[in-house]
């Protein structure tokens, strides 16, 4: 990600980029480079994760409510 970024293009194809990190490290990637105040504000980014986990993550935000 970091060769990526560094790259300064104006769209970005991100296969998975939280994988292989832990919570602690994807959180910051998220905050710092692909959220909206990260590197890539601005940027067009496509970004390919699994589905499963996306499904958990919105059962779990939907339960909290």
């Amino acid at each position: 990600m970091a060769r990526a970024v560094y790259q300064d293009c104006d769209v970005y194809l991100l296969d998975d980029p939280l994988s292989a990190v832990d919570s602690h490290v994807g959180r910051q990637l998220f905050t710092q480079v692909i959220g909206n105040d990260g590197l890539l504000a601005g940027k067009v980014c496509s970004i390919v994760i699994q589905l499963f986990l996306c499904v958990i993550v919105c059962v779990l935000l939907l339960s909290a409510k």
